[in-house]
């Protein structure tokens, strides 16, 4: 690989920083070693520090750690090796996470090794926080027609992630930006637009969610990991608008009818769905009436009474 000359970029060199996946960590190592090298190929251009962030940002880390120039160009990061994923959708998931600083700690516990000139992997947790400090977009391919950033839980571990611990060093959200694989034009998009398409599209579409629940019990089920995927954008990126919450209500627990088909084929995931929104509602992320509140717990209520029956007709 070769720098190209600032006269013919015509822009500074941006900063980032990249988080791998530890599949990609496995089975990509060359291409790994690749962005390491371009990332050390721009720090290490004699140029003003004014015209490339990449530099700029290298020289400060390094004066502020007190450490090697070569160790604060780290750019490129992912699990330690043998360990895979952020954890932080098993924090949203589970709803034992308490601050939003424990998603940001789990990222960066877990995220922060970083690619060596020598092949290897090695903790950088210091160089990351400050590059991170410094970020101002952060952004996510989508590149699968069949998966969309609500359909696994991924995207928001990674985007949302990565976003949350930004806000945490940064002291503000940034911009999240996302580049998915069904748009015919302007392929990069806001992640709050995204969030709204796919709601529309998907979760709130009456040809789709018909279609889950002709599968019965697994339709169902699959309805309730889009809910609970949306409010994951919720607790890391603050990405989901109240209307996505009032219409998941009005949909699948406040129609009498749809709620009791929903019950009739699978009543835990039924039951999720209103733990989600009431959950949504207690964190600050959705401001529902008291009396949609409270309709909400009685639902939830009568769902655990119907789960409480089936186990004891068992």
């Amino acid at each position: 690989m070769e720098l190209i000359p600032l006269e013919e970029l015509g822009r500074p060199r941006i900063d980032i920083v990249m988080t791998l996946s530890g599949i990609f960590r496995d089975l990509f190592h060359h291409q790994a070693s690749l962005l390491d090298q371009a990332v050390r190929l721009a720090a290490h251009a004699e140029e003003p520090p004014a015209l490339n962030f990449v530099r700029k940002h290298s020289l400060e880390h390094a004066a502020a750690l007190n450490i090697p120039f070569e160790d604060a160009l780290a750019r490129v990061y992912t699990n330690a090796p043998g360990s895979y994923g952020a954890h932080v959708n098993h924090l949203v998931d589970s709803a034992t996470w308490e601050s939003d600083s424990q998603l940001s700690e789990a990222f960066l516990e877990r995220k922060s090794y970083a690619y060596t000139p020598g092949g290897g992997w090695q903790s950088a947790r210091s160089v990351m926080e400050r590059s991170l400090s410094t970020v101002g977009a952060a952004f996510q391919n989508i590149d699968s027609f069949e998966l969309g950033i609500s359909d696994v839980d991924h995207y928001y571990e990674y985007l949302g992630g990565v976003a949350k611990s930004v806000e945490k060093l940064g002291g503000q959200r940034p911009t999240m930006l996302v580049a998915d694989a069904i748009a015919v034009d302007d392929r990069l998009s806001s992640l709050e637009q995204m969030v709204r398409l796919e709601s529309r599209a998907k979760l709130l579409n009456p040809k789709w969610y018909d279609a889950m629940l002709n599968h019965g019990y697994e339709g169902v089920r699959e309805i309730e990991i889009r809910v609970s995927n949306t409010y994951g954008w919720s607790a890391t990126a603050s990405a989901v608008e109240a209307w996505v919450y009032d219409d998941i209500a009005d949909t699948y627990l406040l129609d009498e009818h749809m709620r009791q088909r929903m019950a009739k084929a699978n009543p835990h995931a039924t039951a999720a769905i209103a733990r989600r929104l009431l959950e949504a509602e207690s964190r600050g992320f959705w401001n529902a009436s008291e009396a949609l509140i409270e309709r909400l717990r009685e639902i939830y209520g009568n769902l655990e009474d119907q789960m409480e029956g089936v186990y004891a007709a068992g």
